[in-house]
């Protein structure tokens, strides 16, 4: 009887086979990671840029739309952003400045822009302050 010498196998064993797809497994999710954190980023972005727009907007509108007085008030955006906007006098003080000679009031206008999910550790906010001028109304006129 004639034993047959057993052939060499060609081929991947089922290990190097199980450690291959093991490595690329791991390797995908860190890329899938690395891609999602990216997104992520992306979005937070665009929230920040919505935000300056509305924040930017209301700025530009105190003086022109809205009276230079005191004044707050408050509202939402898109549904998401919630700002509210807050004009005060502001005084200056120092002794080299007169008050009678003074033909301007000066107001700190403030927008706040907050947004997020409704979880406390992921909300947002944005602020931004300006000084604006407005005529003084009770400028008497001399002549």
């Amino acid at each position: 009887m004639k034993t047959s010498k057993p052939s060499r196998q060609n081929g991947f064993s089922l290990l190097e086979i199980l450690i291959a797809f093991s490595i690329l497994s791991l390797s995908l999710g860190i890329m899938l990671n690395i891609f999602s954190g990216g997104v992520k980023t992306a979005i937070t972005a665009e929230d920040y840029t919505v935000a300056v727009q509305i924040a930017e907007s209301l700025v530009a509108k105190a003086g022109t739309e809205i009276t230079l007085k005191d004044h707050q008030s408050t509202g939402i955006e898109n549904d998401k952003y919630h700002w509210s906007l807050n004009i005060r006098p502001y005084t200056i003080t120092g002794e080299a400045i007169d008050p009678k000679n003074v033909t301007a009031e000066l107001y700190k206008v403030n927008a706040i822009v907050e947004w997020g999910d409704g979880d406390d550790s992921d909300n947002r906010q944005l602020q931004i302050a300006t000084l604006k001028l407005a005529p003084k109304n009770n400028v008497s006129s001399q002549n």
